[in-house]
């Protein structure tokens, strides 16, 4: 039964079909896992971008703000670099025991 099985006429040209469909599906570079994995990595890049971009919004606006606003400019350097003007003191105070 098997032996008259792969003597059917056609039967060749199943089988290499069969092999031909794993080969590109499964094993080639261009195959279907690998069509997913680099969708699944495009979106992962989308989302990238995304964060990028509201990251670049946010820092042009603030470069817009100290372009016009000289008092953000002002503001900025003494929260974050501890500045002060000439006229003004500065005290820290720590709890030591």
């Amino acid at each position: 039964m098997i032996r008259s099985f792969f003597r059917m006429k056609y039967m060749k040209y199943i089988i290499v079909c069969i092999l031909g469909v794993i080969l590109v599906g499964f094993l080639d570079e261009n195959s279907v896992w690998a069509h997913l994995r680099h969708k699944r990595q495009l979106n992962q890049l989308d989302q990238e971008i995304e964060v990028y971009t509201k990251q670049y919004q946010r820092d042009q606006a603030r470069i817009y703000e100290l372009d016009d606003d000289p008092k953000a400019m002002e503001r900025i350097a003494r929260e974050r670099y501890f500045m002060k003007t000439d006229d003004e003191d500065i005290f820290v105070l720590s709890e030591e025991e």
